[in-house]
């Protein structure tokens, strides 16, 4: 799991033209407007163009992770995908504050896909978490450095200069860092002499815990900002992709493209031939620009051969995780350190045992699917797009394309939302072959919103079955959890999948969170593979992954085992939560272990006033709390939503929610609430309102009429209180969604009675539930 772990680490100009300006100009005139040819060869999203800075005058690289140039500028590397979290402005200021650079002096520039870079993914909430030290070390090292040379020109003793605000000084001298770099600095360090650098203490850096102004935020706002599907490649034709029924599986047996030749600017329809897999039965359509394109696209008829997989539905889905969790031999074992199950729950006084499932929950990320391909003339094939894992999808377009390691860069552009799909690039392949099939001509890719949801790599239905057993004093001696679900990591990456202590492998984000911070005696854990789910679409990584099932299992078994016994839920919670044995955590990232996730509890229960207030018919608090992503990487949130159920209708309103953060040190404020915010909200959507269904082969709802994700005039107030830390910082994007579902159905039980334990939580289920 550790090394699985791992793997998530020239002057142009534009005109100054915004999206909105150039809709009204375009819808107000008719005008046409001509644009430059965007080709990034690495991506500043401070910049209006996109295009990365160039060093000025001379140019000092401490490491391979930043440059400082002659005035001074500090243009640090980002290996990470900007989808809206500011991930390059919480990475440069820890740099920045390090060397000890003036934040106007800072610029960002996402890198392109060179090997030299390591692995380049964005993912498991790990982008700060995974950059904390290492970008701090090279801050540490340009310091050392620049301070050395001072020294060396003053000819006095390092140690009795500093370094401030972009200057060094000491001794009644100073000298800024460009001038230093100007005159000429040769330093390098080793991986040892990296590690051994002293540095800061975290009180006396000035940029980390404060708000600062985004380095992303202007052009974002203006519109400036160069996405994936902004990418203009001189020479290019458009091309929208015809999809079959089913992701596996189809041949295409007819073409049929009589109608399509009547559409102005329609070329030609591919049938794309692809070694890898990833886009089997595909067809997609050449033409002059993107609105012909679609037209074709809708004109071209196609037949194909169907699959068995093209009659799988969701309740054969669910059935078979059924099925395979009453296999006692299924899936893998993990290794919970807590003793032998079986006998100890047979001897148990009491018992209870309870099922909860989950629907297939789909991305619907704001930017469409795109990708725009071709061969330069050095014979290496070009993709731009935005996407999360350029180390993933490189050796796949690599395979595709039937070209040697090396043949293949990937280009980061800003991503319209990600949520995890843009971790799978499979989207990058077609465009890819596509241009392969025009000889290397430049071919952008657009998708269409209900082609973007047919390919989705969504959230896998999930079963789960609990079981915990009591001694006669209502004491729990053991506890048993079986999660069976499609595995992204094994559709994707199998090599990176652990093994359990029985030998079986397993994918650890389908299980996470199932992995619990909770004394509760004889514990199993078993991580069940749903190969029917693997046959029928390519199961994806979704913002929280397994925690966004589990921990509502988790949280709603705990309350249910408190209220079977009398108790109260906080209470039995406390009890449970030890920071004893492999509960107490180990240095750096889970330091403290279940402390803190009790400390954020007990936090959230004051700040919800839970149990002490009188609240209206029908209203009550419920509780929850989780450890964000993994045991590994844990973020304690402690959660509490206030909702009224109302009887006649079944709908649940959640009136206010409070969350309670341990994430350890808080590096950008700003963005941590940002990001802490959205993520409950998303957790709100799939708790009471996301969810699909796989019908013949497909999921049902393939647009936004009939898929509804949460809407404005449903999102409840939200209080968030981050827990004041010295422990090394963890992740924010995901945690936050994983408390919120648990909380609800506590809440909907507290408030009439009924248990409810299927996600979404449909005003349906709910009157069913009340009877």
């Amino acid at each position: 799991m550790a090394e699985l772990r791992r793997l998530l680490r020239s002057d142009r100009s534009m005109p100054e033209l915004s999206r909105r300006g150039f809709l009204v100009a375009a819808c107000a005139t008719g005008a046409a407007f001509g644009f430059p040819r965007i080709g990034l060869a690495a991506m500043d999203p401070g910049a209006a163009d996109g295009a990365a800075a160039k060093a000025v005058g001379a140019r000092f690289e401490p490491s391979i992770w930043y440059w400082i140039d002659s005035r001074g500028v500090v243009n640090v590397n980002i290996i990470r995908a900007e989808m809206g979290q500011h991930v390059g402005t919480a990475i440069a200021r820890i740099l920045a504050d390090e060397l000890g650079a003036p934040w106007k002096d800072v610029r960002i520039e996402h890198v392109d896909s060179d090997p030299k870079w390591g692995m380049m993914v964005t993912g498991g909430s790990g982008s700060v978490s995974q950059s904390w030290d290492i970008y701090r070390r090279a801050g540490a090292a340009g310091r050392l450095a620049l301070i050395e040379k001072a020294a060396q020109l003053w000819a006095v003793d390092a140690g009795s200069l500093s370094l401030t605000n972009g200057v060094v000084s000491g001794g009644g001298e100073s000298v800024g860092i460009g001038e230093l770099v100007t005159s000429g600095i040769e330093r390098s360090f080793t991986e040892d002499e990296l590690n051994a650098l002293p540095l800061r203490p975290v009180s006396e850096l000035t940029l980390v815990g404060r708000d600062v102004a985004a380095l992303d935020i202007a052009n974002k706002t203006t519109g400036q900002a160069i996405y994936g599907i902004d990418a203009r490649i001189e020479g290019m034709v458009h091309a929208v992709p015809i999809l079959p029924p089913t992701r596996y599986g189809c041949e295409i047996t007819e073409i049929d493209d009589s109608a399509a030749k009547q559409v102005k600017g329609f070329q030609q329809v591919l049938k794309l031939d692809d070694p890898t897999g990833t886009v089997p039965g595909w067809a997609i359509v050449i033409a002059d620009n993107h609105w012909a394109a679609l037209r074709s696209a809708e004109a071209v008829r196609l037949s194909y051969t169907l699959p068995d997989a093209a009659k799988v539905t969701e309740a054969a889905l669910q059935e078979e995780a059924r099925r395979l969790i009453a296999d006692p031999a299924a899936g893998a074992v993990l290794d919970t350190g807590e003793g032998d199950f079986d006998p100890v729950f047979a001897g148990a006084a009491d018992r209870i045992e309870a099922e909860y499932t989950t629907a297939t929950v789909l991305h619907f990320q704001l930017e469409p699917l795109n990708a725009t391909a071709f061969r330069d003339p050095d014979g290496v094939w070009e993709i731009h797009t935005g996407n999360q894992w350029q180390s993933l999808i490189v050796p796949t377009l690599e395979a595709a394309l039937g070209v040697e390691s090396g043949k293949v860069v990937l280009r980061s552009y800003m991503l319209g939302g990600g949520f995890g799909r843009r971790l799978n690039g499979d989207y990058a392949v077609p465009a890819a072959l596509a241009s392969q099939a025009l000889d290397g001509r430049p071919v952008k890719m657009v998708m269409r919103r209900e082609d973007d949801v047919l390919f989705d790599s969504p959230r896998s239905p999930s079963v789960q079955k609990l079981r915990m057993g009591f001694d006669p004093d209502g004491r729990v001696l053991a506890m048993d959890m079986a999660v069976a679900a499609g595995w992204p990591t094994k559709a994707m990456i199998p090599i990176a999948m652990p093994n359990g202590v029985n030998d079986q492998p397993y994918d650890p984000f389908s299980v996470d969170g199932a992995d619990h911070w909770y004394s509760v005696g004889a514990q199993r854990l078993r991580a069940i593979s749903n190969e029917l789910a693997l046959q029928s679409f390519r199961p994806g990584w979704l913002r929280a992954v397994g925690p966004g099932f589990t921990a509502f299992a988790v949280e709603s078994f705990m309350d249910e085992a408190a209220r079977h016994l009398g108790q109260d839920p906080v209470q039995f919670r406390l009890d449970h939560l030890k920071a004893e044995g492999r509960n107490a955590g180990e240095a750096p990232l889970s330091n403290g272990g279940a402390g803190r996730q009790a400390e954020v509890l007990r936090r959230v229960v004051e700040l919800s006033h839970y149990g002490e207030a009188e609240l209206p018919p029908d209203t009550a608090i419920g509780i929850a709390t989780t450890f964000g992503q993994a045991r590994s990487m844990p973020t304690w949130i402690g959660g509490a939503a206030q909702v009224r159920v109302d009887r006649s209708s079944g709908r649940v309103d959640v009136q206010k929610i409070w969350l309670a953060v341990d994430c350890g040190i808080v590096i950008d404020p700003d963005s941590a609430r940002a990001q802490t915010e959205g993520a409950a909200l998303w957790g709100l959507s799939m708790a009471l309102y996301e969810g699909t269904e796989f019908v013949d082969g497909a999921v049902r709802d393939r647009n936004l009429d009939s898929y509804n994700p949460l809407r404005m005039m449903d999102t409840p107030e939200i209080e968030i209180e981050f827990v004041a830390s010295s422990e090394a910082p963890v992740g924010l994007g995901e945690p936050g969604t994983t408390v919120i579902a648990p909380a609800i159905a506590n809440a909907i039980h507290a408030a009439v009675g009924v248990r409810m334990r299927h996600l979404p939580i449909t005003p349906e289920a709910v009157l069913a539930a009340l009877g």
